[in-house]
């Protein structure tokens, strides 16, 4: 199994769960410019939208889009509790989370990435943004995760593209419930390995 991934982006969420769930696998570092892997190959022979993350089974298949990656892992494990079983009402809930962190916070912050946005323009997106901080805020101040108690998927995909939002000079501390959040997770032995993992790969040109 090959995981294809890139600094800083949200290919990060499924390597936390590779490594929570501890499965073996490859990390394979993509230049997003050249489009170049470490391991010399063209990553749009393997993904031709190519963007990370993907994931590269062992009977050469690939499996693109984050959430879509982190519920194929999960499910390889049902035991693990990083996703609820398939069918359930609280999957339902997970698929919901997934689908509100994409749509409302991993696209709505993507804009801001442009550094020649008016910051007039910019305020608008951040706006938005913090309309649905706020929303995260007040069910993360009644619990720890997403979900309640257990550490799921949707979890990590929020870690993922929370820890953007200094580069847009968004302070999550005017939000503590969710950076009580982020450092929670900051803890978790999963997300030091991964990170420290993504620093050591060799690096593409």
């Amino acid at each position: 199994m090959k995981l294809y991934s890139a600094p800083n982006t949200c290919s990060l969420s499924p390597h936390i769960i590779l490594r929570e769930l501890d499965i073996p696998f490859d990390l394979v570092m993509v230049n997003n410019k050249s489009k170049r892997t470490s391991n010399g190959k063209n990553f749009l022979e393997i993904n031709p939208r190519g963007y990370v993350a993907a994931l590269q089974l062992e009977d050469g298949q690939v499996l693109t889009e984050g959430p879509a990656i982190v519920q194929y892992l999960a499910d390889l494990k049902p035991l693990s509790g990083l996703a609820p079983a398939n069918g359930t009402w609280d999957r339902t809930r997970l698929h919901e989370w997934l689908n509100f962190i994409t749509s409302e916070v991993h696209a709505g912050s993507s804009p801001l990435f442009n550094s020649t946005l008016p910051p007039d323009v910019q305020m608008i997106f951040k706006e938005r943004l913090f309309r649905r901080f706020d929303e995260l805020a007040s069910v993360l101040q009644r619990q720890d995760y997403l979900m309640g108690a257990q550490f799921t998927v949707a979890d990590a995909y929020l870690y993922t593209v929370m820890r953007w939002m200094s580069v847009f000079s968004i302070d999550l501390h005017d939000w503590p419930a969710i950076q009580k959040f982020m450092d929670r997770l900051d803890a978790r032995e999963s997300v030091k390995a991964a990170l420290e993992a993504e620093r050591a790969a060799p690096k593409p040109n």
